[in-house]
């Protein structure tokens, strides 16, 4: 048998298991369900400092380059999260790899995804033949508590173009395999050195966008790490899935 074979037959059966077989597959038992993560409607409840961080001019300039559609402001917070924690501990439809070029496990969140799946992820993304950067490819997640794993190759060049196409490709997978849950991690943020602000505004602009004309995504997760991206993203989803009339949430309507 054909490593290729080999992956392929595994991620048919994996995929066909019911949850609590598959769950026997898991690296640890500390896995956390799509319900266990607040949406960001709870979140701010939960966390109440959170509507003291307040948007700079730099954020309002970068802003005004979306146009919300408000009366979707109420059901869009339910369908949106911030979560401080693991990746590979989701047990969701899709979590989005910062992969590189060659689709070879690497460090960072790619090491870790590759670690938590086993082996046989790599042997999936060595038939795919890489990818690239702004284009994503899809896999089956192994051994993840996750069922498929997207992965994005995230600009080095600091191409905001670049890292928006990251977002778009990941979710435009939604539809074909019936993803109702993904999560994101801080692509290009860490060693591709993209800044974590600008990157959060595009981040979050293409989800937002993505949300507003699609139903089927009940979930859309975007996981911090850092500090300092749980202070942005804590910052920005202020204005891009607004809790309150009164926060500034439509920079687009600004006149000149």
């Amino acid at each position: 048998m054909g490593s290729q074979s080999k992956w392929m037959i595994e991620k048919n059966r994996i995929l066909s298991l019911p949850i609590e077989e598959k769950r026997k597959l898991y690296k640890s038992s500390d896995y956390i369900t799509v319900n266990q993560v607040d949406p960001w409607c709870n979140y701010v409840v939960r966390n109440k400092d959170v509507e003291d961080k307040k948007h700079n001019l730099e954020d309002l300039n970068e802003f005004r380059k979306i146009k919300l559609n408000q009366e979707q402001n109420k059901s869009l917070a339910e369908r949106v999260s911030l979560f401080r924690g693991d990746i590979t501990k989701l047990e969701i439809d899709a979590i989005v790899n910062a992969a590189n070029s060659r689709l070879r496990a690497g460090g960072g969140v790619d090491g870790a995804i590759h670690k938590a799946a086993g082996p046989l992820l790599q042997d999936e993304c060595n038939s795919i033949g890489g990818c690239q950067t702004g284009d994503a490819q899809i896999t089956g997640g192994y051994d993840l508590p996750a069922k498929y794993v997207i992965h994005t190759v995230g600009p080095q060049d600091g191409s905001a173009q670049k890292l928006q196409s990251c977002y778009e490709k990941s979710l435009s997978f939604q539809q074909q395999y019936r993803l109702s849950s993904i999560a994101f991690p801080c692509i290009s943020t860490g060693i591709y050195g993209f800044p974590n602000r600008l990157a959060a505004h595009i981040a979050l602009r293409t989800a937002r966008k993505f949300l507003e004309s699609n139903q089927d995504v009940q979930r859309i997760i975007f996981c911090t790490f850092m500090p300092i991206d749980v202070e942005i993203y804590e910052t920005l989803m202020q204005m891009y899935f607004p809790l309150h009339q009164w926060n500034y949430n439509d920079g687009a309507t600004v006149s000149e």
